[in-house]
């Protein structure tokens, strides 16, 4: 069992993604890190962890950013000990690389040369370094106009990939980050449909063939001298949405390939910090081609815990506190599993004949973990249900005329606009 000798310095977590913040706080919890969380649904199950030392209600993508830069600095007054600082959304990453002048004087984190966090977080200007630095990527071209997409598909090659160069622009304008397109009518459909003529915010990228489990992925943490103190690689078994969405179920795998070559990447650009990045093998060329880089921590970060307990957050906290980091060895074959999400992704692979029910059975053999469910903190499990019944009911009211849900029953709702809060767990 691992330990931390000094675990007095708290931890804040900025922004709940899903389940990436509860991981955080059990994982740091657990070792008797103060953990507190700065969220803007009350809701979030990490809310509800036992290992959640305090709850601030607030949300940086709502509200302006003087507001928030006000309410962070309150956050680490109350929190004291100038905390460490851990953004789990690429907004939240920008947000911190934007504001890191003022931030540092409340908090700890990593110092990002100027404008990386931004360009890691596009696709485009992460698929420009990663050109430059040799680093293999999908081929990918950036429409600026309809007649750039009539262009394309001169010589198109289908099915393609329509990305969002900032994916979630794109996912908030038509509910996904990414479309895998089989015509060009359907391109051109696509196309004039979501794009943002004023603002381009489309990638066309070419369709690299294979399953879930070509992807791959590489979670790490580098110091201040852009070294890889842990490095972990693993790849998909399945994503939700299926075939183009977040991991559902993964495990853990020895790739040194794809370890060297995040390594070198992220050396190269002097890259400081916890780091996830995915990949997809072409068998092809027998490449492993960057899909993106999330500059940041990862949501599927705990299917990556080494033989002796440690990840990417314990690496982090460590080294941002003066401690020396272990080393460790990846544990292969083990399984983390996102439980909602993967039954979701299993039905639909199970409608579209690529799963049977004996299959999907095997395949949850050498599960150690899972997102929400946990013997030692059994709130947050419940909270997600609760969330999902509710959300599930709200779809059920909205189809049928005249029906609607009272307020007190918007579970999930974010908090109103120039509203915040803090509670003590």
């Amino acid at each position: 069992m691992m330990t931390i000798k000094d675990n007095s310095v708290p931890l804040v977590v900025l922004r709940s993604i899903a389940y990436c913040a509860l991981g955080i706080a059990r994982s740091l919890g657990r070792l008797g890190v103060p953990v507190y969380t700065v969220e803007g649904r009350p809701s979030a199950p990490v809310f509800h962890s036992r290992y959640t030392q305090g709850r601030f209600v607030w949300s940086i993508d709502e509200k302006p950013e003087a507001e928030s830069l006000e309410y962070l600095e309150h956050v680490s007054k109350h929190v004291g000990r100038y905390p460490l600082l851990v953004p789990t959304t690429d907004y939240a990453a920008m947000f911190v690389a934007r504001h890191s002048v003022e931030l540092r004087q409340w908090f700890r984190f990593p110092d990002q040369r100027e404008g990386l966090v931004d360009s890691l977080c596009s696709k485009k200007e992460m698929h420009l370094l990663a050109t430059r630095l040799a680093i293999p990527t999908p081929k990918t071209d950036f429409p600026e106009t309809r007649a750039d997409v009539e262009k394309f598909l001169k010589s198109a090659v289908f099915p393609v990939m329509l990305k969002g160069i900032d994916g979630t622009r794109l996912c908030e304008r038509s509910g996904k980050k990414m479309f895998i397109v089989n015509s060009a009518d359907e391109l051109l459909d696509l196309y004039d449909r979501v794009e943002e003529p004023e603002a381009p915010n489309l990638m066309l990228q070419e369709y690299i063939p294979g399953g879930d489990d070509t992807i791959w992925m590489s979670n790490g943490y580098f110091n201040a001298d852009s070294e890889c103190l842990v490095g972990f690689t693993g790849k998909k078994i399945r994503q939700c949405p299926a075939y183009t969405g977040y991991t559902s179920l993964g495990v853990c795998l020895r790739n040194d390939v794809v370890d060297e070559q995040t390594r070198r990447f992220m050396k190269a650009l002097s890259y400081r910090g916890i780091l996830d990045i995915g990949y997809r093998y072409d068998s092809r060329d027998g490449l492993y081609k960057v899909l993106d880089v999330n500059p940041r921590i990862g949501a599927t970060f705990r299917l990556f815990v080494g033989n002796n307990g440690l990840d990417v957050a314990r690496a982090f906290y460590l080294d941002m506190t003066g401690q020396p980091v272990p080393r460790t060895q990846l544990p292969e074959g083990r399984k983390w599993l996102v439980e909602d999400r993967d039954l979701n992704s299993a039905v639909r692979y199970w409608r579209d004949g690529r799963l049977t029910a004996w299959q999907w059975l095997g395949s949850l053999r050498g599960i150690r973990e899972t997102a929400y469910f946990a013997s030692d903190d059994l709130r947050p499990v419940l909270a997600r249900i609760k969330n999902i019944l509710a959300s599930a009911m709200r779809r059920c009211f909205s189809m049928r005329p005249g029906w609607s849900l009272p307020l007190s029953s918007h579970i999930g709702k974010r908090a109103p606009a120039g509203t915040g809060s803090v509670e003590a767990a």
